[in-house]
């Protein structure tokens, strides 16, 4: 009896370990499910396309060679290539991005709650960083070069900073596919409407004026 309790326990967990496993994106039920622009149908997710109307261009993106304009406050750009630019990629749970770096450049602290971020430096150097959760906010920092590659952990706070005098070039894989972003400042200071600067200022511990100079940025 009590070795059936024992196999039913281990069973159980082992059950548990799958389903958390599997907590991103659905697993596949069929062989592909490209999307289908053209319907009207909302679900978690994406509706999918007769599989007698699918050719290669749905599995299809050009253009990932080409470097994003680092014009911008920031002098970073990011060249997203998810369910969007290739409806093949529905269901299948992955994602890439190039993000190019003018010298100084920053891809600002922010998070993708769908999705764990691998990334990979192609061209120059990257200062890059994350931050754990409450209550520890443990930030985790490394210089990456030509060839490295760095974890960030789904829905985490993180950046990369090009320190450097040259451009940079990183390419980042994620688990989902549609990964999402939410860049810190812009959701706190650039939110429509703006929230509040009584919340605000009693947030970050500063008062109204300086919230007021902040949200004009965004």
């Amino acid at each position: 009896m009590a070795f059936r309790a024992f196999l039913l326990v281990a069973a159980l967990l082992s059950l548990l370990t799958c389903f958390h496993a599997t907590a991103s994106d659905p697993s596949l039920l069929q062989d592909f499910c490209v999307v289908d622009k053209m319907s009207k149908v909302r679900v978690n997710g994406l509706p999918c396309k007769d599989a007698k109307d699918v050719v290669a261009a749905d599995f299809f993106f050009s253009g990932l060679h080409l470097a994003g304009n680092t014009t911008n406050k920031q002098g970073s750009a990011v060249t997203p290539v998810n369910v969007a630019q290739i409806a093949g990629l529905n269901t299948m749970g992955i994602s890439l991005a190039r993000i190019d770096y003018a010298p100084y450049g920053l891809n600002p602290p922010h998070t993708h709650p769908r999705g764990t971020e691998i990334l990979t430096v192609l061209e120059g150097s990257l200062y890059i960083g994350f931050v754990t959760s409450n209550p520890g906010n443990k930030l985790f920092t490394k210089v990456l070069n030509k060839g490295d590659v760095f974890v960030f952990p789904q829905g985490l706070i993180h950046f990369q900073f090009n320190y450097g005098t040259k451009n940079a070039v990183a390419l980042a894989a994620l688990s989902s596919q549609n990964p999402g972003v939410i860049t810190v400042a812009n959701a706190v200071f650039g939110s429509k409407p703006s929230i509040t600067d009584d919340i605000l200022a009693k947030a970050f511990q500063v008062n109204k004026m300086i919230v007021d100079r902040i949200q004009a940025q965004f």
